[in-house]
């Protein structure tokens, strides 16, 4: 007798770098969503598809939820909260090498009210010796009753299968809402603008990484290489930012590139030139229709 399809959307709410963006890559076998050791490096929702033969999850990676300081801190809370109003489950993850703080509390306190499965996701659990797990698993069901409690190494894949088989036991019957073959609803464009902005997460300190943003302004095919010519701007707030960012003699400009060209050429499974410009737009992380036009809109909350 054939298996019954089941279907839903799954959330993955916590702090910053409880390594979420870790777990959705990992579960997916290619990077969808960029990572940093940085907070806040997620900024807008992202869905990774997972579909087989019997299923079809379709989890919703969120920015890590923090104390906002600017406007577009608040898109990021406003976005990540706003998944509990489409998802069918929550994965409420931590990171076992933190102790719980204000911040886990307060999503807690917001997780009380739905009325759907959350499951308690403890990640890191390699970082810390096996007999602390007890105590931490134990201090989270203190605070609120989970439907599941899964420990799990994102990073290394320790027990990800049990926290799979875990969300199908959950999952109701359901249609197959994207085709097999797509793993995420973001376009290209949007992912070759995040592929460089995690190289400058990766290579820039301080204030510059969370200042900058980037939008891919132009993506074809060049008929007389038979290269994709990608052509994007990186946006920073001040002019001492763009310095740092072009480096002395644009030596940082061109790491940038060459880092993020890799990444891009093995998701595109094409050769890449990749042209990229720097500008500054001062304090355009508060200003709203600067947010709006570098695809931080009010109506994805």
């Amino acid at each position: 007798m054939q298996n019954t399809f089941k279907s839903g959307f799954v959330a993955i709410l916590g702090r910053p770098n409880v390594g979420k963006s870790t777990f959705m890559n990992h579960v997916m076998g290619q990077k969808i969503a960029i990572m940093s050791d940085k907070p806040q490096t997620t900024r807008n929702k992202i869905q990774g598809i997972y579909t087989t033969e019997n299923e079809q999850i379709v989890f919703i990676d969120t920015p890590g939820i923090h104390k906002p300081h600017n406007a577009l801190g608040d898109f990021m809370v406003q976005s990540a909260y706003s998944t509990l109003r489409e998802c069918d489950i929550v994965l409420f993850m931590v990171a076992a090498d933190e102790p719980r703080s204000t911040g886990e509390d307060m999503i807690i306190e917001r997780l009380k009210n739905v009325d759907f499965p959350v499951i308690l996701v403890v990640n890191k659990i390699d970082k810390i010796h096996p007999d602390k797990l007890f105590e931490i698993i134990t201090d989270y069901t203190a605070q609120m009753e989970f439907a599941e409690v899964v420990p799990i190494s994102a990073l290394a894949g320790n027990n990800t299968e049990t926290l799979l088989s875990t969300l199908t036991d959950k999952l109701a019957p359901g249609p197959q809402y994207f085709p097999g073959d797509q793993i995420t609803d973001h376009p290209e464009r949007w992912l070759v603008s995040e592929m460089i902005r995690e190289k400058i997460l990766l290579l820039t300190r301080e204030e510059v990484p969370h200042s900058i943003t980037v939008t891919t302004d132009q993506m074809k095919r060049d008929p007389d290489t038979d290269k994709i010519h990608i052509m994007a701007t990186i946006i920073c707030e001040r002019k001492s930012q763009k310095g740092i960012i072009l480096g002395k003699g644009g030596t940082m400009i061109k790491k940038i590139g060459q880092l993020a060209r890799r990444d891009i050429e093995l998701m595109l499974g094409d050769k890449v030139y990749l042209e990229t410009w720097v500008k500054v737009k001062e304090d355009w992380r508060n200003r709203k229709m600067d947010l709006a036009d570098f695809g931080y809109k009010k109506e994805d909350y």
